[in-house]
């Protein structure tokens, strides 16, 4: 019988990879040395059973995030893609601009969040164009496709968080129209279900495409995000850079296996 393959998630840095599984997570980076460094642990998991739907997502993401502080004390040299001043200015503006349009009289609630959604994208771009944290988003692909496919995988992966692009900016439309609807004087709270909305729902669309890859709808809402996969997000990463993603989905997994009871 063939080993069930351990479902893995990832996020690359700036000199490193992330790599995350259900309960485990582990981190390498490259030193200005050139020096190969790796740390890893234990996941702060949420109370949230990945059968409950629209909770499950955000979750997932939230025990992600609980992640990065421990990397930080963990593994002082890794260099997170936020922290470059290029992409926190880069940030600093798509807020400005993002309000700017959801603050417009002239356009409906569904347009402004499309535009805001659009732009929000532009941080993401600029730390990703031309960077050697593209080059180590294609070695987390290549190393997670190889793994789970059994094969030598390509840069570009089909569950890469790119994906999420298309049905998060449909939902949050959605979800803004539907808020823009209610009395003024609860527009605001509503505004704030329905962008959590949006993403919960989003995150299931998500993983009905991940399940129906060959379906023409999911193929379509997977566009965007391939041709952002493609073009933008991802580079062919050096050998170098595919060993330090290496390291850490082999750290990551031997905990993975650690925690699961004995057959």
């Amino acid at each position: 019988m063939a080993e069930e393959k351990i479902k893995l998630g990832g996020m690359a840095l700036a000199n490193g990879v992330l790599v995350h599984g259900p309960t485990s997570w582990a981190c390498a980076v490259r030193t200005s040395a050139g020096k190969l460094k790796v740390a890893s642990g234990r996941k702060r998991l949420i109370g949230v059973s990945s059968g409950t739907p629209l909770l499950r997502g955000p979750a997932r993401l939230l025990e992600s995030v609980l992640v990065l502080p421990r990397v930080r004390r963990e593994l002082p040299e890794a260099r997170f893609a936020f922290e470059r001043r290029n992409v926190l200015a880069a940030m600093a503006a798509a807020g400005v601009a993002a309000r700017a349009i959801r603050e417009s009289e002239r356009l409906t609630p569904a347009v402004k969040e499309l535009f805001g959604g659009v732009i929000s994208l532009a941080p993401a771009l600029i730390a990703l164009r031309g960077s050697e944290l593209a080059a180590y988003h294609g070695a987390e692909h290549i190393s997670i496709g190889t793994y789970e496919h059994g094969e030598q995988a390509e840069k570009e992966h089909e569950r890469c968080g790119t994906h999420l692009v298309g049905p998060l900016i449909l939902a949050s439309a959605a979800g803004a129209g539907l808020a823009g609807r209610v009395p003024e004087r609860l527009r605001k709270p509503a505004s704030l279900v329905a962008s959590l909305g949006a993403f919960a729902a989003a995150t299931e669309v998500f993983g009905w495409m991940v399940r129906h890859p060959g379906h023409p709808v999911a193929r379509l809402l997977a566009w965007p995000g391939t041709e952002l996969q493609s073009r933008i997000a991802t580079a062919e990463p050096t050998p170098e850079q595919v060993e330090v993603a290496q390291a850490a989905l082999d750290a990551c997994l031997e905990l993975e296996h650690a925690a699961r009871p004995a057959a």
